[in-house]
């Protein structure tokens, strides 16, 4: 929905004004009854500003002033039909952010993929598991490492992140670090996860992951026979410690349970 703003030019009083000094021209922007304000980054004195609208007692620094104040004028028009043909949410707050630029500093993959291994650490283990965190502080080193062997760089702007860089890092993931396929996969969906966080947030207008896909495949898992079982069980170790890495190992066999839930296990 389009909607039309208000806009108004005041002097701002400093919060330590001393009389007779001039006083801070602000702009504001009004959208639906919602306000923002900001400086023009000029200063006039009131007696000169309440004449600005008498064309007989305008200077030629007034007539500057005018010329500078409809420059800013035609601008935020430019702001405004820049959101409208975004198909951006227009409000008093991100009409400013568009005119004064702030919608455009970059916003770096790292540190919002840092941020979010901190949050995961901070709720282990009531949320998550030690291991669902490994796996994304691994995911961020291969992100990482992608960087600096790709484009020498430590870190990239969210939105220089698009299908090119996707793909680039799924051939990086299975070529230089000789993941497997599943391995590829998981990557990638943890990856992802920080491209979501960014949308989310309105960072990004696009998603990258929009024409990638990567599925999964089915994995034959060995097993050892009975007849193997049996050598393992009767093999003696001169190191007790090996006796016991065997009986662990043969336990996890017959119970089926993995190293990680073994590991778990107290007396």
């Amino acid at each position: 929905m389009v909607r039309s703003f208000h806009h108004i030019f005041f002097l701002k009083k400093p919060k330590k004004y001393e009389d007779g000094n001039p006083l801070s021209i602000y702009l504001r922007i009004t959208v639906d009854g919602q306000r923002a304000e900001f400086a023009t980054g000029r200063e006039i004195d009131s007696a000169t500003w309440e004449s600005r609208h008498n064309s007989k007692r305008k200077t030629e620094k007034l007539r500057d002033l005018e010329d500078y104040l409809q420059a800013l004028e035609q601008k935020l028009y430019e702001a405004h039909q820049a959101l409208i043909r975004d198909n951006k949410v227009i409000t008093a707050e991100t009409l400013k952010n568009r005119f004064t630029g702030a919608g455009n500093k970059p916003r770096m993959l790292v540190p919002i993929f840092q941020k979010h291994n901190d949050e995961i650490k901070a709720l282990v283990p009531q949320e998550f598991s030690p291991g669902t965190l490994e796996r994304y502080k691994t995911c961020l080193a291969h992100t990482q490492g992608f960087l600096k062997y790709k484009y020498n760089t430590s870190d990239i702007d969210i939105r220089n992140i698009n299908h090119e860089v996707i793909m680039d890092y799924d051939f990086y993931l299975r070529s230089v670090r000789k993941c497997s396929n599943n391995t590829v996969a998981k990557y990638i969906k943890n990856f992802k996860k920080i491209i979501r966080i960014c949308i989310a947030n309105g960072w990004l207008d696009k998603d990258p992951f929009v024409n990638y896909k990567v599925k999964l495949k089915e994995v034959e898992r060995g097993f050892l026979s009975e007849q193997e079982l049996n050598a393992i069980l009767n093999k003696e170790f001169i190191a007790p410690r090996l006796n016991q890495v065997r009986d662990i190992f043969l336990f996890s066999c017959f119970t089926g349970l993995a190293y990680s839930d073994v590991k778990k296990m107290s007396y």
